[in-house]
Parts: C-alpha cells; structure tokens; sequence
C-alpha cells in the first residue's frame, strides 16, 4: 500500500459548505445538529467525494461514520440498487451505523437495510431487492448470502471496512477477504480502523488502490482529550478500589472492563450492592438480554455497564465519563479500544487502570506501544473521600430548589430551636447519609511501592537490563496519601503474555435477529426479534 504523507488537518475554520456536499446532504448535515466538521470529517470528505480510495485512522467517537457515510451517501443515486456497502463487525454496531445512515440518507430518499445473523434469509433478500441503496452487514452473515449466490446483481461501487481492527481482533480476517473476492474490481474502497496493526496494513495492500493515509493521531493512538490515571493496589483489594474510585470521581456514566464472563456477573452484583445502578454484558447473554442491557445504558437507566472486551465492541454510547480496567488488558489493541469508549466526540473522559507490581510489565509495554501518557495516582482515603463530599454537599445544597413547605417546617422548628441549631441539624442528617466503604487506605503505600520498584530496578540491573519504572517515589506525607500524580518513565523488556479469550467469549456470540428496513419514517421497520443462544462459533 502507497502510504502518502500522514494528513493533519489545519487549525482553521471551515464549515460543511466548504466541503463540496449536495444541498440535500447538507440540509441532514444540519437536521443531526452538525457545526462544523471533526478533523477526520474534514480531511476525508473531499478525497472520498473525489472518488480516492482512503484508509483513515482516527480514535472512536470522532465522527468517522459521518466522515464516510456524507461523502459516500453525496455520490451514489438511491434509485440504482445498492450503491453502499458497509460492513461493520458487530450486530450492535451494524445497527448504530444503520440507523445513522438512515438520517443523513433521508433527504435523498436513501434506503437502508441491517443485515446481520439469526433472522430469515428470505426477509434479509426481499428487503434488499425492494430498493435498498445502503446495505450495512456483519461478515459472517454477509459471506453467506454472497457464496450462496442470494443477491442478484448485487455491486456496491462504494465499499467501507469499519471498525477493521476489531474484525481482526474478532477473528473476521478470512471472511473479508473472501468477500472481497464477491465484489466488483471497480469499488471504490474506504477502510476506518482506530489502530493499524500489520494484518490491517497488509489487507490494506490488497483491497485498495492507491489509498490516502489520513491520520489525525498527532503522534498518539489513544484520545487527548481522555486524562490516564493508574493506580497501584493488592489483588485482594479490586472492590474496594473500584468503588472508593467512583464514589470519589462521581462518575455519570461508566464503563468497568473485565477479562472474564464470571467475573463481570460477579463485579456487577458487587456494584449493584454498593448502590450503583450496574449491569453486565458478556458473550453468554442472549440477544435480547444484549440489547436490553445496551438499550439501559444508553437511556441511563444502567449507570455503570460492567463488560467483557468482546462483548463491548461496538458499543458506542455517548457522555461515558468514566472507562476502568479492572485487570489492565492483555495487549495494546485492547488499550485502546477500551479507553476509546470516553472522552468521544469532543467532550473530557477518564480512564483509570487498577494494576499490581507485578503488572508493571504490561503497563510499560502498553505505554511504549501506543505511546500515551498516563499518570500514577493514590486511591483516596475515607478522609480524602469525606473532604470530597463536604464539597459536593455545599454543591447540592446551594443548587436546591426551595419549596414552599420549607418554610412551614422552619417556623415549625424555631419555636423550640434557634436558627443555627436548626442549621447545624440539617446539615448533620445530609452527613449522616453519606457513608463510606471499605477499609480507610486502599492500595500501596508510596514508601512500599517505592521499595518494591527499587529492588525490581536493582535486579534488572544486576542482569544487565536497563533502568526501569521511575514513578512517584516522593515520601508519603503525614497524613493521608500525597494523592499529586507523577508520570513515570517507561522501561524496556517486557515478555508478551497470551490474548484474552474472555473464557469462550469469542466462541460464544450469540445470534441475533439481523434486518432492518429503513425507508420513510412512517415506514421503516425497525424491529429487534430476540434469537437464540449459540455457544458454537458461528458466522455473525
């Protein structure tokens, strides 16, 4: 693959109306509430309205489906059959990028069928046949109706890999170029990842022609706008921290990721005891269960989604302040995809990673991987948490609207109580809710962790490596943690350790009910059957 210079968007303002779209697109540019284009919007609309085959790599929630689907819905006609194939790896996801399609296609009368594993071939056919402009389907289900020849002249002149990482994480390699193989030489082809590992690179080579490499990475893998914390803690002590690091963070919405499908069912009643609305999604969960957890956590009804990282992808839910690695993952890939579930389309996130000493190893090699800076801080104490919540109750208390009964329990009061009295009553009931888990410290001590990285260094050293971890060695203060973060400098020399199989998670995607008509509004059917449980690996 020709990789042309990377292509970093300017910092100057341009609207949409500078990008060379049809009125009709702009006016569902402005229907779904667009400004001014993202910076991958920006560099990839006119090369894709231009005819170029792309590979673009930007971070989730940056606005990529708009960044291909405007340009691609500009160039096709709606009335000559499918003219837009997109092919994500994930139910969840094909149903995201549908629905979304849908609205920036309506003002041209595009027509979007969801095409994924578990419902009827014949309905999936029909409503292709029935004039659909957009196809946007899952690999398994996908390579199916192509190899049993179930869709006549069907030849998309645009073609868009989304996600193309996490199909190759998914084990969807195979498939995709075997689909490929269904399609016409003619596409023109657009390939999206969030990182680019060398299997992407080479399928790259094989299915685009002379592609533009646009990049708006600047340097680094993981989003800007997501603060890294890790803290360092005893393995005993996972709950605890958890919990002290969300009661003290005041997270909105959350995101807590797990390694295996027992643990997410039993983190999540721990959760769910600790007063947080929690919920879990793994591989082993129906469909209907899937989208029923999903459809909770996007309505905030489920504050806090506790998730294995095969059951997360494609998951992509707005304001998610908060992404926790519960064990710090197996790979940087995984990294990424994880944290990449914040600080999305412009907005803050935070992503916070509990590790051992022993897994300062994996944190480096994730470090110098994706070439981020986290910062290491201290799991705050029951008094760090009390001087926390005092602010927050100043908060909530000068934000609290005043009623008119208020003012019949005050005169009520004070004809036995004087004002300060009655005062200092009210503020104690407030302190008396706000209760406090777990022990009083939580994690290692900075004198003991110091000690334990000086005698890692010094064996290293012994053996001829080179310096290693240089975190916060500052002596701990009198008092309760010095909580100020330092960065750390990277070591060298870490040994891979195997991929997370998420105990059978890959092996165990359930089937789902796939299709999804999309015409007008009034009739578009967007119905979500249930499907059956499979635990044998089957095709999407």
């Amino acid at each position: 693959m020709q990789e042309n210079a990377q292509t970093q968007t300017e910092e100057k303002l341009i609207t949409f109306d500078d990008l060379g779209l049809k009125k009709e697109i702009l006016r569902s540019v402005k229907d779904a509430g667009f400004t001014v284009p993202s910076p991958i919007q920006a560099a990839a609309i006119p090369f894709i309205l231009a005819g170029r085959d792309i590979v673009g790599q930007a971070h989730t929630g940056t606005g990529k489906t708009a960044a291909f689907g405007l340009p691609a819905l500009n160039n096709i006609n709606p009335n000559d059959g499918v003219g837009l194939l997109v092919i994500t790896p994930t139910r969840e996801l094909a149903t995201q990028v549908s629905d979304e399609l849908f609205k920036y296609g309506r003002n041209i009368g595009a027509r979007t069928v969801t095409v994924y594993g578990g419902s009827s071939y014949n309905r999936q056919i029909d409503l292709i046949q029935r004039g659909a402009s957009v196809v946007v389907a899952t690999p398994g289900r996908l390579l199916d109706l192509l190899k049993k020849n179930l869709l006549k002249d069907f030849a998309p002149s645009i073609v868009v890999l989304d996600e193309a990482d996490e199909m190759l994480d998914m084990g969807f390699l195979d498939d995709i170029n075997e689909i490929f193989s269904y399609l016409p030489s003619n596409r023109q082809t657009l390939l999206f990842s969030a990182t680019m590992p060398k299997p992407i690179k080479l399928l790259a080579e094989r299915i685009l022609d002379n592609p533009e490499f646009i990049s708006i990475t600047k340097g680094e893998t993981t989003n800007t706008d997501i603060n890294q914390e890790y803290y360092v803690i005893e393995e005993s002590e996972r709950d605890d921290a958890i919990i002290r690091l969300m009661d003290a963070e005041a997270c909105k919405k959350a995101i807590v990721f797990c390694r295996t499908k027992s643990e997410v069912d039993r983190l999540s009643n721990v959760l769910s005891s600790a007063g947080y609305l929690s919920n879990g999604l793994h591989g082993d969960m129906e469909q209907r269960q899937r989208e029923t957890v999903i459809k909770g956590f996007k309505n905030n009804g489920v504050k806090v989604l506790v998730a294995t990282d095969v059951a997360a992808r494609g998951i992509h839910v707005d304001n998610i302040s908060h992404v926790f690695n519960y064990h710090i993952p197996f790979d940087p890939e995984s990294y990424v995809h994880r944290i990449g579930r914040t600080g999305r389309a412009g907005t803050k996130g935070k992503a916070i990673t509990l590790l051992t000493p022993l897994e300062f190893k994996e944190l480096q090699r994730i470090k110098l991987k994706v070439g981020t800076t986290m910062t290491h801080a201290f799991v705050p104490s029951k008094n760090d948490l009390r001087a926390i919540n005092l602010k927050t109750i100043v908060t909530t208390i000068e934000e609290q609207h005043i009623y008119d009964e208020a003012h019949q329990i005050l005169d009520m009061l004070k004809e036995d109580i004087d004002e300060a009295t009655i005062m200092f009553k009210l503020v104690s009931m407030i302190l008396d809710k706000q209760t406090i888990q777990g022990p009083n410290s939580i994690g290692i001590p900075a004198d003991k962790l110091a000690a334990i990285l000086e005698r890692a260094d010094k064996r290293r050293d012994s053996k001829g490596g080179r310096g290693g971890f240089r975190g916060n060695r500052s002596s701990r203060p009198s008092g309760d943690r010095n909580r100020s973060g330092s960065s750390d400098r990277p070591r060298t020399g870490s040994s891979d350790r195997p991929r997370s199989s998420e105990g059978g998670d890959r092996s165990s995607r359930p089937s789902g009910t796939g299709g999804g008509y999309r015409g007008t509004p009034s009739t578009g059917d967007r119905s979500r059957p249930s499907g059956d449980r499979n635990r044998s690996r089957s095709r999407d």
